[in-house]
């Protein structure tokens, strides 16, 4: 990812290239909000339908309820977090339990630059700072390929991305090595604070956005590129084990280094697009679960952060099959989000949030 930063195979060229007319494209944008501090993620609990909740880079998350924008922050953790770049307050998820427990997970960068995630507790209506428990940190060798998100898988536990490290062409090999915590994909186990991270994914450039389908519990990745391709990655919930999404080794589906992969099965992306048409970093999305377009439940979304284009497709027996081009897009796209119903929202980096249903 470079704003903080497709070639498919054979027949699917044609499918991604080819723009769906505006009679078919199910998603448009509607504007919801203006006027954030480059908002990076959107999301909701499952027991609030009337509320949004906004991750700000800088360091702060504010709430949109019924509609507008509430005064104040829901958390304001900009004294500890370096914001930047690729750098700043990247992830927030609630806890399965929110309803009753009252807990809340957050990824961001500190003041080194190192990956912190961190549990706090809220009062329904703000955070309580003084509850703050530190579940994780990792140091990050360089500035960027922080990942950021944060998701509950079907399990109850929660799952940490994490970028190479940075640079380019993970210098230090982190992704292919076992030994490290970075380019991979890890799971927490957040009812055994202090338990140590579980790897359930290796080969992770910087996934930037993943989440699980709310009714399969599929893992979808989007995973951005070298220099060449940005894909998204597929893990049914029925995986047989550790998976190795391919990087270093691969970029996307092409080979980048002559040499032996990692642990794990190697996965190869069932989506991926190419820097054409101005594309440069892959926003991972949601798949569709709302009732307001029935005919479109079961698509996923993912877009581009430097062209706004946006695409969606079906998985089927692993493949994407039925890929469509939106007909809109979204400038300086950096996030797409669900509400507590799984109506599917985007967050722009200029301060606009979006209803896309």
């Amino acid at each position: 990812m470079r704003w903080i930063a497709v070639v498919l195979a054979g027949l699917s060229v044609a499918l991604v290239s080819g723009a769906a007319s505006a009679a078919e494209s199910a998603f448009r944008p509607v504007v919801v909000a203006r006027g954030l501090a480059e908002p990076v993620q959107v999301t909701a609990p499952r027991p609030e339908a009337r509320r949004l909740y906004v991750v700000e880079q800088r360091g702060t998350i504010r709430v949109i309820e019924r509609g507008r924008l509430r005064p104040g922050f829901f958390l304001d953790v900009r004294g500890r977090v370096v914001a930047g770049g690729e750098q700043g307050l990247l992830g927030l998820a609630f806890d399965p339990r929110y309803a009753s427990n009252r807990f809340i997970y957050v990824n961001y960068t500190d003041g080194n630059g190192d990956t912190r995630i961190v549990r706090y507790k809220t009062n329904g209506t703000r955070v309580l700072p003084a509850s703050a428990r530190l579940l994780l940190r990792i140091d990050q060798p360089y500035g960027n390929h922080n990942g950021g998100g944060l998701a509950f898988g079907p399990d109850g536990r929660l799952y940490v991305g994490t970028g190479d490290g940075g640079a380019g062409g993970d210098p230090e090999n982190h992704a292919q090595d076992s030994s490290s915590l970075l380019g991979k994909m890890l799971r927490l186990d957040v009812r055994r604070p202090g338990s140590a991270p579980e790897i359930v994914g290796v080969g992770l450039r910087n996934p930037w956005r993943y989440s699980f389908d709310r009714l399969t519990g599929d893992l979808y990745i989007g995973d951005v590129g070298q220099g060449a391709l940005e894909e998204v990655s597929y893990t049914p919930r029925a995986s047989p084990g550790l998976e190795n999404y391919g990087w270093d080794v691969y970029e996307g589906s092409r080979r980048f280094e002559q040499k032996a992969a990692g642990p794990g099965k190697l996965v190869f992306p069932v989506f991926e697009f190419g820097r054409d048409g101005g594309h440069c970093s892959v926003v991972g999305g949601h798949v569709y679960r709302g009732k307001a377009r029935p005919a479109d439940r079961g698509r996923y979304l993912v877009g581009d952060y430097c062209s706004g284009a946006v695409w969606s497709f079906v998985v089927a027996r692993g493949e994407a099959t039925r890929v469509r081009r939106e007909s809109f897009r979204i400038s300086s796209l950096t996030s797409f989000g669900e509400d507590a119903a799984g109506e599917l929202y985007a967050t722009s980096l200029d301060g606009t949030v979006f209803r896309l249903t």
